[in-house]
């Protein structure tokens, strides 16, 4: 089981705690991890990947183990810690202003 934080706002859209299980068959990258999210909770459809490009929306940012993955390729395999549940996939929203 892969463990994945989300921010409140897709929390609350998908009526879940700060940080859910979801199973993930084949290799942990972030678009399986992703895919296994939003077949999970449908309502998360659109909020984390554009509909049509499924690029990463742009106020959101994906860490694990300490390190940012936002702009690590999709289909990059994600570190043990990850893949074995020891450390969680967090995804985050990015913080803007001036």
């Amino acid at each position: 089981m892969i463990q994945v934080i989300l921010p409140a706002h897709l929390r609350n859209l998908a009526g879940v705690g700060a940080e859910i299980s979801i199973e993930v068959s084949g290799q942990v990258t972030q678009r399986s991890i992703l895919d296994a999210l939003e077949s999970t909770y449908p309502m998360l459809c659109g909020t984390i990947r554009d509909h049509v490009t499924q690029q990463r929306r742009p106020f959101l940012r994906f860490f694990a183990c300490q390190e940012d993955l936002s702009h690590e390729p999709p289909d990059a395999p994600l570190p043990d810690a990850v893949s074995s549940g020891k450390e969680p996939f967090m995804i985050i929203g990015a913080i803007a202003g001036g």
